[in-house]
């Protein structure tokens, strides 16, 4: 009957789920720069969903779908106008279908009216994001224009002085596309540790590995900062919510992310956060005044729901 597909960038065409026609294919073609890792594979897994599903609608769900709600000063950068208004030159944000269900399931979960939670959204996988939640809203989030920037990821360096590629170029003799190679491919973990693989990266730390140790200081410090920054924007928060691989299965990490953060309102819970579930799972000390949650995301299923929404 339908066949929804996850699409990494839709610009800022696509603020829900899509019938899938000629032009919207045309406009994830138009996008292939902005994600050059992710829209050509899903323009090929349309194509073969067309083949072999000839009579069923196809459906795109867009990861930056869900960010299409950020207000102009969150999402424009501070270059020349025309960049934008040529260019389409700005903000989209990442991982809009994770950060979206787990929201939507910590509404649900905490009793609250529809699009009434106010929360920061943790996703922590190879990829990491975070956003900035108001009234079941995305208001802003840590990926921009492409999924490079914001935390430290697996491989991604995340954030950093645009003027180390000025100097990458000037002073190393390096090309744009070994430049690009370097902040994507092998930087982030894997540029610190050696390694992208999180359970590597913490089992060094409990054999009092120094580079490991640096590496979690350094990706658990980077969370910290936008927790704050997002705190400010937000104002009064429900929740904290963390998920994906890393989100949902490292107690190390989300004690570390969490640690210090008691003057605003955070306390984590020791214990709690040392148990695994897997459904949704609560692990703030009794003195929190924010939530800290545990929400499995299931993207899959939120694409088959959107999927299913429309074409209903």
């Amino acid at each position: 009957i339908a066949v929804g597909h996850r699409v990494g960038h839709g610009g800022d065409r696509f603020s829900e789920a899509t019938i899938i026609t000629d032009e919207v294919k045309q406009v994830i073609e138009k996008f292939v720069p902005l994600a050059p890792l992710h829209n050509p594979p899903n323009l090929e897994g349309i194509a073969v969903a067309e083949e072999v599903f000839p009579n069923a609608k196809q459906v795109a769900v867009f990861d930056t779908a869900f960010h299409q709600s950020m207000p102009a000063e969150a999402y424009r950068y501070a270059i020349p106008d025309r960049l934008y208004q040529d260019n389409k030159l700005r903000a989209y944000g990442m991982h809009g279908t994770s950060h979206q269900y787990v929201s939507k399931q910590a509404e649900r979960y905490l009793g609250l009216n529809k699009d009434s939670l106010n929360a920061i959204t943790i996703h922590l996988g190879n990829g990491c994001s975070m956003a900035a939640i108001k009234n079941g809203k995305s208001i802003d989030t840590s990926m921009g224009l492409s999924p490079l920037p914001g935390l430290i990821m697996g491989t991604r360096s995340g954030d950093i002085d645009p003027a180390i590629i000025f100097y990458l170029a000037n002073n190393l003799d390096m090309s744009v596309k070994e430049i690009d190679q370097l902040l994507n491919k092998e930087s982030g973990l894997k540029g610190i540790a050696g390694n992208n693989d999180m359970r590597s990266i913490v089992s060094r730390v409990e054999q009092q590995d120094a580079q490991a140790r640096l590496a979690i200081d350094m990706y658990c410090y980077r969370i910290k900062k936008f927790i704050g920054a997002y705190l400010a924007v937000i104002g009064k928060a429900d929740a904290l919510i963390f998920t994906a691989g890393v989100g949902e299965n490292s107690p190390l990490v989300r004690q570390e992310a969490c640690k210090g953060l008691e003057h605003l309102g955070i306390q984590l819970n020791a214990a709690k956060n040392q148990q695994k579930k897997s459904s949704i799972q609560e692990i703030q000390d009794t003195g929190s005044q924010l939530k800290i949650l545990v929400v499995p995301t299931n993207e899959e299923l939120s694409i088959a729901e959107q999927a299913y929404a429309l074409i209903s």
